[in-house]
C-alpha cells in the first residue's frame, strides 16, 4: 500500500490495475452531507496566478469531480515528462450525495457518493512552472478534454 498526502492507493489481488481510493477528498468534516448551493457569479479568489509561470483558468460554472482532477493532473504531468512543476489549485471539499435510481420516496438523504470543487469562472485551476510554453498549452489542451468546463491559459 503507498500512502500519499490525500489518501493512499490500494493494490488489486492480480497486482496488474491499481485502484485509486481517496486520492482527493478532506481528512475529516465537520458535516458529512452538505445543500447542492447556487452555482453562480464569478471567482472571488484563486483567479491569479501564484505559483506557476502558466495557469489553467475555468471560462464556466462547474462541479468538477475529484476523479476529473486527477484525470486531468496525469495529462498535464504525462504530457510534460517531469519536465515542469504542476500546481492543482482547486480541492474536491464539496460532498455530494446520492441515491439509486429506483428507490422510494423516504428514507433520509442518501450516502455521499463523491467530492467535487465548485469551480466558478476565473478561477485557476491547475498551474505549470518550468516548461517551455508550447509544451504547456499542449499539456493543456489535454487536461482540458478530462474536465467538463471550458478552460483558457493565461501566462503571468
Amino acid at each position: 500500500m503507498l500512502v500519499l498526502k490525500f489518501g493512499y492507493i490500494e493494490r488489486n489481488k492480480n497486482k496488474r490495475k491499481l485502484v485509486y481510493d481517496k486520492v482527493l477528498q478532506p481528512k475529516r468534516e465537520k458535516f458529512t452531507k452538505n445543500f447542492r448551493g447556487r452555482r453562480r457569479g464569478t471567482a472571488l479568489r484563486g483567479s491569479s496566478i501564484s505559483f506557476g509561470d502558466f495557469g489553467l483558468k475555468a471560462l464556466e460554472v462547474a462541479w468538477v469531480t475529484a476523479a476529473q482532477i486527477e484525470a486531468a493532473r496525469k495529462a498535464i504531468s504525462h504530457h510534460l515528462k517531469r519536465g515542469g512543476k504542476v500546481w492543482i489549485r482547486i480541492f474536491p471539499d464539496k460532498p455530494v450525495s446520492g441515491r439509486a435510481a429506483g428507490k422510494r420516496m423516504g428514507g433520509g438523504k442518501g450516502d455521499v457518493e463523491k467530492h467535487i470543487a465548485v469551480v466558478k469562472p476565473g478561477r485557476i485551476m491547475f498551474e505549470v512552472a518550468g516548461a517551455p510554453e508550447k509544451l504547456v498549452r499542449e499539456a493543456f489542451i489535454r487536461a482540458t478534454a478530462k474536465l467538463p468546463i471550458a478552460t483558457r491559459m493565461v501566462i503571468k
